[in-house]
């Protein structure tokens, strides 16, 4: 038994595809095959139910698959002691991140990354949080950041920051006249909200106690965009509730129809997730690093804040 032979089990369970795990492990599909047999051979078991599409682990794979996750994880710590006498960040990591952050966040953390660490590859995908969980668990993913908490007790959860929520309201509404808002305001009006699926609008359904959105006749918009939400509310009316670094690169115009919830105004959390093994510390650290160093003091303190849950 071999490590690769491990990694091939740990591929194709992942993707679920011979073709893509031989892809994704830069080998030929029958290499890989072949050594997927001969492991299989030397455990006499299947490990992969070949005759399912997509393929899929027998009983005993599944947990033979399990147990390769780890030994995978316990033997890269390894090479992980080695790294961390090293003063560089190198290597790689993936990254998942929300849609509604990575527009407002990454592109000045991904350049300091880059500046500062040249010998640091970075491979990052917008996912929903479901998404990232899961490829955090499968080790598709090195880390994520999304809004917390989760209560999954294989996720360790570093808090970054706290980012309030504000409303962004038509110049049509009875609300546009009011200088902060209070949830319970939202109620009565027309909300655009995000696909189901994204954190962002179980948030904004549990600030507004409603399960009410917007429709215009003829029409069920459904976007993961943060910005089309912006949009709806300027052409259609209505209103949205959006994160607080959202609003950063608004116009004047769009400015003015924002409006500061009542204290203790809602706010989501946003962390750095990983999973509970996860032995890349050094290029965690420095990501958690040129992260805070982009974020207003204020937004560091979650205190006479209400986290909203996801």
């Amino acid at each position: 038994m071999t490590l690769v032979q491990l990694e091939y089990i740990v591929a194709v369970d992942t993707y679920r595809s011979f073709v893509i795990a031989a892809d994704k492990c830069f080998v030929t599909q029958p290499t890989l095959s072949m050594q997927v047999q001969k492991l299989e051979e030397l455990l006499s078991v299947k490990i992969f139910d070949r005759s399912k599409q997509p393929v899929s682990p027998t009983e005993i794979g599944s947990q033979v698959i399990a147990q390769a996750r780890i030994i995978l994880q316990e033997s890269g710590k390894v090479k992980e002691l080695i790294n961390s006498q090293q003063q560089d960040v190198l290597g790689e990591l993936k990254i998942g991140v929300i849609p509604t952050v990575a527009p407002y966040l990454l592109p000045q953390v991904i350049s300091a990354m880059l500046a500062k660490y040249p010998d640091l590859k970075l491979l990052i995908w917008e996912y929903t949080t479901e998404d990232i969980i899961h490829h955090l668990k499968t080790g598709v993913l090195d880390c994520g950041i999304l809004a917390t908490p989760l209560t999954d007790s294989n996720i360790a959860e570093v808090p970054l920051y706290y980012e309030n929520f504000v409303s962004y309201i038509s110049k049509n509404s009875k609300l546009y006249k009011k200088k902060a808002v209070d949830a319970a305001d939202l109620n009565d009006e027309n909300i655009w909200l995000l696909n189901e699926g994204h954190c962002m609008r179980n948030q904004v359904l549990n600030i507004c106690r409603s399960t009410k959105n917007s429709r215009l006749q003829g029409l069920e918009y459904n976007t993961g965009c943060v910005e089309t939400l912006v949009r709806m509310v300027d052409l259609n009316g209505g209103a949205t509730l959006l994160p607080e670094l959202a609003i950063v690169d608004l116009s004047t115009k769009q400015t003015a129809k924002i409006r500061q919830f009542k204290s203790p105004e809602p706010v989501r959390e946003i962390s750095l997730v990983t999973h509970k093994n996860f032995i890349k510390k050094r290029m965690l650290n420095a990501l958690k690093e040129e992260i805070l160093a982009i974020i207003p003091k204020a937004m560091k303190q979650k205190k006479k804040k209400d986290i909203v849950g996801i």
